[in-house]
């Protein structure tokens, strides 16, 4: 499916806003959701997937898996989402196609967590007939953000601590699951794009 069945463009001015932001995703998210996290260095892909453990209530200490690939933070039995999904958090950016996506085996987990895949366009839409799409922009040096996201060149994201300076996400939903703009991303205002 190449066209998404919506999109929404907000615009966040800080971390705790993208966190924010993010907490309310998570709040709505359920096991087998995918989302494909897209932005360049420091654009606040960890800082968004923090936020969404947070709103589905896994573990905390969430860092990029650059490096380890993959890692699975447990739902908490203590906390706001008890028997919730847990979160399956991939740094796909070393993973050159769908064919060393599915060396990792994701399909093991994709029924009972959310799995959130950074760098994952292109390479994990086989896993499921939905996905909701977050591509995170910020304007670095007065430019505009890149439009797309090969324009932000080959760039990793080691950067866990974000500046407070804007950043415009655009979500765009994908299949059945996301045939309906979830409600927190429906109505515009001040805040919030189209």
């Amino acid at each position: 499916m190449s066209e998404p069945q919506w999109e929404r463009t907000l615009t966040v001015t800080t971390a705790e806003q993208t966190h924010a932001l993010a907490a309310a995703v998570g709040g709505v998210l359920e096991a087998g959701d995918l989302l494909v996290l897209t932005g360049e260095l420091g654009a606040g892909k960890t800082t968004f997937t923090q936020g969404l453990g947070e709103g589905l209530g896994v573990r905390a200490g969430i860092i990029s898996p650059t490096f380890v690939l993959v890692r699975i933070h447990p739902n908490l039995a203590d906390g706001p989402r008890p028997g919730g999904p847990d979160l399956v958090h991939v740094d796909a950016y070393r993973l050159e196609s769908a064919a060393e996506i599915d060396d990792i085996d994701l399909e093991n987990t994709m029924d009972t967590a959310v799995t959130v895949v950074e760098w994952g366009r292109d390479r994990v839409e086989h896993l499921s007939d939905s996905r909701l799409e977050v591509d995170l922009h910020r304007s670095v040096g007065g430019e505009s953000p890149a439009t797309d996201a090969a324009a932000a060149g080959d760039v990793m994201d080691f950067d866990t601590d974000d500046d407070d300076e804007p950043r415009t996400l655009v979500f765009r939903g994908y299949g059945p699951r996301w045939a309906e703009v979830p409600r927190l991303l429906e109505t515009p205002s001040p805040e919030k794009g189209n």
